[in-house]
């Protein structure tokens, strides 16, 4: 439209008449002020949308992985350029085309699903480890419970696993002095980890990981221990009758350290030594031969000085346990390792997930200083904690986080 700019305001009339003139004054002519120019109105208009070009053809996507479906690319006419619309994904935009099968909360609705049902074939290992012999129960023992654990285990990048079901005892059911007595069992510290890992590196040897197989039931008791038979596989010719243990379960408190005396005795006979700052080293040494072995539990990380001896040191384990050899060292008590031309990257991103999601903090921001410098910490003063159970976990969780962040060290203390 146009625009047709005002007309200005004429000059008020002066009603008033100029003062006379008199001797001692004359009189002075005023200049005539010029009236002031409108201020000129300015039109603004909007410009022409500009259509943006349509992005050039990508080479063709990589394809995704098993059982995953990928998510369509971003495509619209806005000039603003994204990373989906140049295919950029972080983290991976795929989502699991089958639903994970949710755990259960008893063992028939377990048996009901055929994932948790082929995890629950533990217990097939258990009858072909002759773990127990079943009994009529003696009057005036002690009878140790047990229940059914379900768990979903993941890859270091969080895809699915496997399924994992295991009939665990409960070891507060025991009776001190009567189906227990010594619990303690060493594990290794995770100095030695990072000191081993340092030398392997440094000499270029290759790291493999070791899992075994239902590790305790590998461990032989010194106690007379009784059980109850595992929920759902009763036996129907003998309901009434009880487990006498001739092997370890999980579960059992002295079950970690039946399965290390187990273990080590059997490296001592291959010629391994403890090493004498961290007895779940072992080290074997024949000339210029050498073999580092590390020990947490039923988790091994094995090195030495040439591929040839470390098959031959993974032969000799696999003769005398059931033992996969997972590889190259890439997950370890929920670390992430990537080994790179300059060394080796210990991440634990999936494990610190997991801890933000069992704190309810997994939408929370991020603190370059996650350390409050004005608390006032009493041990009388304040509310008592809902949950102390859950407060000693995560303070255990994150003390165990320092492994590869340092940087938190001093708030986690």
């Amino acid at each position: 439209p146009t625009t047709t700019p005002l007309a200005p305001r004429a000059a008020p009339a002066t009603t008033s008449a100029p003062r006379a003139a008199t001797a001692s004054s004359a009189p002075v002519p005023r200049a005539a002020t010029p009236p002031a120019a409108p201020p000129a109105l300015k039109v603004y208009t909007r410009r022409p949308r500009q259509v943006a070009p349509p992005p050039p053809a990508q080479g063709a996507a990589p394809s995704p992985p098993a059982g995953a479906v990928q998510i369509p690319q971003v495509v619209n006419q806005h000039p603003m350029t994204t990373r989906g619309k140049h295919g950029f994904r972080q983290p991976a935009a795929f989502h699991a085309s089958t639903p994970l099968s949710p755990i259960p909360k008893t063992v028939r609705s377990a048996l009901a699903d055929p994932n948790w049902r082929r995890a629950m074939e533990e217990f097939d290992a258990l009858m072909a480890n002759d773990t127990w012999t079943l009994v009529p129960r003696p009057a005036g023992t002690n009878l140790v419970t047990g229940k059914w654990i379900y768990r979903h285990k993941f890859h270091a990048d969080g895809s699915l696993d496997r399924y994992k079901a295991r009939w665990v005892l409960r070891g507060f059911t025991q009776c001190p002095g009567i189906d227990y007595d010594e619990t303690f069992s060493p594990v290794v510290k995770p100095t030695t980890v990072r000191t081993v890992l340092s030398l392997a590196l440094s000499q270029d040897w290759p790291i493999h990981q070791l899992d075994v197989k239902n590790a305790f039931l590998h461990g032989t008791l010194s106690e007379t221990v009784y059980c109850s038979q595992p929920t759902g596989f009763v036996d129907s010719a003998h309901p009434s009758h009880v487990c006498k243990l001739n092997k370890s379960l999980y579960g059992l408190k002295q079950a970690p350290r039946a399965w290390y005396s187990r273990f080590a005795s059997h490296l001592l006979a291959l010629g391994f030594v403890e090493a004498k700052s961290d007895t779940s080293l072992f080290i074997y040494r024949r000339g210029t031969d050498t073999v580092y072995l590390l020990l947490y539990v039923d988790d091994i990380v094995l090195t030495a000085s040439s591929p040839g001896l470390l098959r031959s040191t993974i032969t000799a384990l696999q003769s005398e346990f059931a033992m996969k050899d997972l590889g190259p060292l890439h997950h370890f008590l929920g670390i992430a390792v990537h080994r790179r031309s300059d060394g080796l990257f210990l991440s634990q991103h999936q494990y610190l997930l997991d801890v933000l999601e069992r704190a309810g903090m997994s939408d929370c921001k991020p603190c370059s200083t996650p350390v409050d410098t004005h608390a006032k910490l009493s041990a009388m003063d304040g509310d008592l904690l809902s949950d102390a159970t859950h407060y000693r976990s995560l303070t255990g969780a994150l003390q165990y986080l320092t492994f590869t962040r340092p940087d938190i060290s001093y708030t986690v203390q």
